[in-house]
């Protein structure tokens, strides 16, 4: 597994490793970085449009779609609708496993931890999508509002949503193979070296490749260029740098790549539509 894409944030606690995240109405368009966690992740768009990509697959999701993410899938999202809210859920297979061996276990909860059983990327059947989408809407009012009971409530109905999935025979049997090599490979190589001079040349000489090739390849399996890809990251360290700690703007401008600070200051700001230094401020963390 290619851990430089693993995102490190944890979800949940130890004592109830299920969360769940609200995202509604961005100031600004956005771009989650490709990454991959341990933990199942359910994504439930309420309202707007944003752009998921799971695997080799994109989707182009609106108002009452929802997506399973395995383990360890490569995904990412983005969206310039200022409008969009969507909830994201996640929780790890172990959190409805059973000590017990029987026959559940051994057949499906043991094959979905090791990746032979996977769940639908997408549920094409209408009334199939209706039913767990009521399940999701549900699981997140129990979790929104956290009664007595609401962690048995929430296992009880991640289990009954299983359930579901099994009799209407949508989980999918995997198939193993090398079709998404190439992928983490290339996103691995940029998440090595972005804060470098990385240039396109680069990624062609490090993979034996013509620059046009890998150029659209990058373009076709990411739908996002390679440069504002590298952007993207560089944008996302430099919004860390500056609110965790307190290095200069020019520092900063080093640290993520820029050979000019006033290349990395133009390139903020064109972003986020602020200076990095009024970005700063605005976190009130070192000011």
């Amino acid at each position: 597994m290619y851990r430089e894409l693993k995102e490190n944030k944890p979800h949940g606690t130890k004592a109830y490793p299920y969360t769940q995240y609200y995202m509604r109405k961005p100031r600004k368009a956005f771009h989650i970085p490709v990454h991959w966690h341990d933990e199942v992740e359910i994504i439930y768009v309420q309202k707007g449009k944003i752009t998921i990509y799971v695997q080799e697959e994109v989707f182009h999701a609106g108002p009452g779609d929802l997506f399973f993410v395995n383990t360890g899938e490569l995904h990412f999202m983005e969206s310039d609708d200022m409008g969009v809210e969507y909830y994201t859920l996640l929780f790890p297979l172990t959190f409805l496993s059973f000590q017990i061996e029987d026959a559940l276990e051994t057949e499906v909860f043991l094959p979905l931890r090791q990746k032979k059983l996977l769940f639908p990327c997408q549920l094409e059947n209408i009334v199939a999508k209706k039913q767990v989408c009521q399940m999701i809407q549900d699981l997140i009012t129990v979790n929104d509002e956290k009664e007595t009971g609401y962690q048995l409530r929430t296992r009880i109905l991640l289990l009954e949503m299983i359930e579901y999935l099994m009799r209407e025979e949508t989980f999918v049997q995997a198939s193993f193979g090398n079709a998404t090599d190439m992928q983490r490979e290339l996103i691995t190589f940029i998440q090595k070296h972005y804060t470098e001079k990385i240039t396109l040349s680069m990624l062609a000489q490090e993979f034996h490749l013509s620059e046009k090739y890998v150029s659209w390849y990058f373009k076709e399996h990411f739908s996002i260029g390679f440069m504002q890809y590298v952007l993207h990251l560089r944008m996302s360290k430099a919004k860390d740098l500056l609110v965790s700690t307190d290095l200069p703007i020019t520092e900063v401008a080093l640290s993520c790549g820029y050979p000019s600070v006033n290349l990395f200051i133009r390139n903020f700001k064109e972003t986020h539509g602020v200076t990095p230094l009024q970005y700063r401020k605005q976190t009130n963390t070192f000011t």
